[in-house]
């Protein structure tokens, strides 16, 4: 492809087809055919454009969601989590806490079939839910989990319950919980019982930031495993076979987010370590 095609088609894959007149909000084969006879005055065919684009390295594909990544305290947040997680002592230990609805309905996912005959999913008439908490202890790759019938913060203060029958004081003298935004994390009632075990404290991420929260790639590993495709009629079985993945593919390996190594984190977590020494200091 000459330089001056390749330079003007990237142009045109950049500009949404709206800006020329288009309603559609993607590009299409046929649509960039269609376009690019008023832009360069050369007709090209569908299949044509299709070859094209294989050339430049472009191929189609389902996008992904992501979300936004705007709030002013992200480096804050996530410089006092990577700075906690190292000092932590033989007795204290952190775990990442998250929820995950478990849906009676199956979602439709990718799997191999024979050619001309699509899978077919059942669906299992009304909808039902049943809601999974669940805390991965990052030291050792370790998941907790219990489950309710909603997700509310009665179900999160029993997985806190859970972790601190499970870990007692005796044993840790110290459970950092890093949790998100959910509104069942702030209600009073957890507020109560946190009073109540000092030696639970909570830690916050960032909003919109479950790119950097391991919990939420542990917990994406169950849905991927256990509601695509299914093919279960009643929701306990269903609810089975949520827990049963979290009990046998445990350890868990945490791998760091690239966000806790960006320039920033390091420059607040060195700001941080500074006005810890200099309060011990005082």
């Amino acid at each position: 492809m000459l330089a001056a095609l390749r330079r003007a088609l990237l142009a045109l894959l950049k500009t949404p087809p709206r800006a020329y007149g288009g309603c559609r909000t993607r590009w299409s084969g046929a649509s960039l055919a269609l376009t690019r006879p008023t832009t360069r005055g050369m007709p090209v065919s569908a299949e044509t454009m299709r070859r094209w684009l294989h050339t430049l390295g472009w191929v189609w594909k389902r996008a992904t969601r992501v979300a936004k990544d705007d709030n002013p305290q992200r480096i804050d947040r996530l410089a006092r989590i990577r700075y906690v997680f190292p000092q932590l002592k033989s007795r204290e230990i952190m775990l990442l806490a998250d929820e995950r609805d478990s849906h009676l309905w199956p979602t439709v996912g990718g799997a191999w079939m024979p050619k001309g005959t699509p899978l077919e999913v059942m669906m299992p008439g009304q909808n039902q839910t049943h809601d999974l908490a669940g805390a991965l202890e990052l030291t050792t790759g370790t998941r907790h989990h219990c489950l309710g019938p909603r997700k509310t913060h009665a179900l999160f203060r029993d997985l806190l319950t859970g972790l601190d029958a499970r870990d007692p004081v005796e044993r840790y003298t110290r459970l950092d919980v890093v949790v998100d935004h959910d509104k069942i994390h702030q209600a009073k009632a957890v507020e109560d019982w946190l009073a109540a075990h000092p030696q639970l404290p909570l830690l916050c991420w960032p909003t919109y930031g479950p790119r950097a929260n391991p919990i939420e790639r542990a917990l994406g590993d169950v849905h991927d495993c256990c509601r695509r495709n299914h093919q279960r009629p009643r929701l306990p079985d269903r609810v089975a076979d949520v827990a049963e993945p979290l009990e046998l593919n445990a350890p868990w390996q945490y791998q760091r987010s690239e966000l806790d190594d960006e320039p920033a984190v390091t420059v607040a977590v060195e700001k941080i370590a500074a006005e810890e020494q200099a309060n011990a200091a005082a």
